[in-house]
């Protein structure tokens, strides 16, 4: 196969790629990323010459862009989008454009063709759940995004669905989880508390910890889209999670006795506006129609990414100055 990802340089797209040339050793990748500040080459370091890969550095708002990276291409997964909470709240037209008018352009592109568009999309969509915690977000679950981050996610979404019926776009869809482990920006909430705790900071917990979240390793994300690419149908609809959820304090508290160190170094700050409750995802579609299952607990997830973080200072140190300051 012939792949063309989006935004392979940040987060989970760079772990993707690592993933999907290893274990398809002879396929190829194009690479689409503007590099932003979630971004960095550095987490793909060596991969050209070990595999068939090419990287274009540019914007998937551009159609020309698109056009010109697509034209041998199977497939398309899209990674790209801006995606933290917070600086949705402070300005969304980045997300709107980014997240909603980009994946526009895609379909565009591509109606009419047999490439496939793989969008890879949040749990967040679906709004948030009570803290009961025998409800769990579903595949076909009712979407009701409740910041601007989810609610850009969920237009696109919502597109990909109307130009799957209206034209025959060969599209599916995944919800993700919370995310972790290597490559991931030190503003999100387990590296920050790694880093954190290194620096014997504070670490802030937004208003009392209670929100819980549903935490899937990297490695595990990756796996399933690689399932979804090779045997997912078009329209589908695949929910990709551990089926648990834990409340942010909690976690907080789990990483920082995996680092030998107390509680006290945790700051309860004012909350996040409009902060979602509960996430907590039902895998049981995804492992019945293709296989897949989570492979790593959350517990060896954290030991592996601790023991990444702290082995590999170097490659986040601008970052951590950035995402950590008081």
């Amino acid at each position: 196969m012939k792949l063309l990802v989006t935004g392979g340089l940040g987060f989970i797209g760079s772990n993707f790629i690592w993933h999907w040339l290893r274990n398809n050793r002879n396929d190829s990748i194009v690479n689409v990323d503007k590099i932003t500040y979630a971004a960095d080459p550095r987490y793909l370091s060596g991969v050209e010459k070990e595999f068939e890969y090419k990287f274009i550095r540019g914007d998937i708002r551009s159609r020309e862009v698109i056009q010109s990276a697509v034209e041998d291409a199977d497939a398309i997964v899209n990674f790209a989008a801006e995606s933290h909470v917070d600086r949705s709240i402070e300005d969304s037209d980045e997300f709107v454009s980014s997240n909603y008018l980009a994946v526009k352009n895609m379909l565009d592109l591509i109606k009419g063709t047999d490439i496939r568009l793989h969008q890879v999309s949040t749990d967040e969509v679906f709004g948030s759940l009570t803290y009961n915690k025998k409800t769990q977000f579903r595949h076909l679950s009712r979407y009701d995004p409740r910041n601007p981050y989810s609610a850009t996610k969920a237009a696109a979404d919502l597109m990909i669905g109307a130009y799957v019926n209206t034209y025959g776009v060969n599209s599916t869809i995944s919800y993700s989880g919370n995310n972790y482990g290597p490559f991931q920006h030190p503003e999100k909430l387990i590296p920050k508390t790694i880093f954190l705790s290194m620096l014997d900071r504070k670490i802030p917990v937004y208003g009392n910890g209670r929100q819980m979240r549903d935490w899937v390793y990297v490695e595990d994300h990756c796996a399933a889209i690689s399932l979804i690419l090779k045997r997912g149908r078009t329209g589908e609809r695949f929910l990709v999670g551990s089926g648990k959820a834990i409340s942010n304090v909690e976690l907080v508290r789990r990483i920082l006795r995996l680092l030998g160190r107390e509680d006290d170094l945790i700051e309860y700050v004012a909350d996040r506006p409009g902060h979602d409750s509960r996430y907590c995802s039902d895998y049981s579609y995804i492992e019945k129609k293709l296989g897949w299952k989570p492979e790593i607990d959350l517990e060896k997830g954290l030991r592996k990414t601790i023991e990444h973080y702290s082995t590999n200072p170097d490659l986040y140190r601008d970052k951590i100055a950035r995402a950590t300051k008081p």
